[in-house]
């Protein structure tokens, strides 16, 4: 069972960036990542659709035979993941937008948000916020159509340049000083963010944290692999599998990307 692989799944290539951090802490760990971009983004649909599409994909990795779930999808992490950990017996883990340590490292006590839609208006965020930022002011931006130039490979494009402006400067006039990305297909946007927001503003996600979860319950339910060798990592796409393998080439990792009719 340590053998079998960590199952990792996102609404498209937003996940990679979870994955990277997971890879760089647990190297060992055989890994099948699932880049349901058919679907992406989530963020604009419905709980219930949410559900849906999360037991789906739940369902392909457990077929799969992996040992644990990484829901590397805010979105899917505040709707579905309830569910599933109600559904399912393997270990769940989900991400969520890191504001607590954005909060406590606010020296203005004003933090930026920027997410989906479907994160932004979840019961998750809200309890988490009034838990972690009770003192802080959240100025929060809905990252309309961010997600899909990403999974159309139009990152570096005029239109991402546009709307980040659109979406950051704002938020900059009510003087943030950290920036939470609350969405994992963010931070593949970090450098251009920090373009302009400058040097002042922490921008933070929750990648490394991510992993460090996942090590934590693999050590506790016994379940890490203790193989020396460095694990297989396989990827899957059901759409635009090109650009999923032009991602994964970043990594200068020898990664496939592989078409998948799901």
């Amino acid at each position: 069972m340590s053998q079998n692989p960590i199952g990792i799944f996102d609404s498209g290539l937003g996940g990679l960036t979870i994955y990277n951090e997971i890879h760089k802490l647990l190297p060992h760990e055989n890994i099948i990542y699932l880049a349901d971009s058919k679907n992406a983004p989530y963020g604009g649909k419905p709980k219930e659709q949410i559900i849906e599409i999360s037991v789906k994909n739940t369902e392909f990795l457990l077929k799969n035979h992996c040992k644990l779930i990484v829901v590397a999808c805010n979105t899917a992490s505040t709707n579905a993941v309830k569910y599933l950990r109600e559904h399912y017996e393997v270990p769940i883990i989900r991400v969520q937008p890191a504001i607590k340590p954005a909060a406590l490292n606010s020296k203005t006590k004003v933090v930026g948000m920027l997410a989906t839609k479907g994160t932004l208006e979840s019961e998750l965020l809200f309890e988490t916020a009034q838990r972690f930022a009770s003192g802080v002011k959240v100025v929060e931006r809905v990252g309309e159509g961010l997600v899909d130039l990403i999974e159309n490979g139009k990152m570096e494009s005029s239109e991402m340049t546009q709307l980040l402006k659109k979406y950051v400067e704002p938020m900059l006039d009510h003087n943030i000083d950290q920036l939470v990305l609350g969405c994992t297909h963010y931070p593949f946007l970090t450098e251009q963010i920090r373009e302009i927001t400058g040097e002042g503003v922490q921008i933070v996600d929750s990648g490394e944290a991510i992993a460090r979860q996942t090590r934590v319950i693999l050590d506790q339910e016994g379940l890490l692999n203790e193989d020396q060798k460095e694990g297989e990592r396989v990827f899957y796409s059901n759409k635009n599998v090109q650009v999923l393998q032009d991602m994964l080439d970043l990594f200068h990792d020898n990664l496939i990307a592989t078409a998948i009719d799901f």
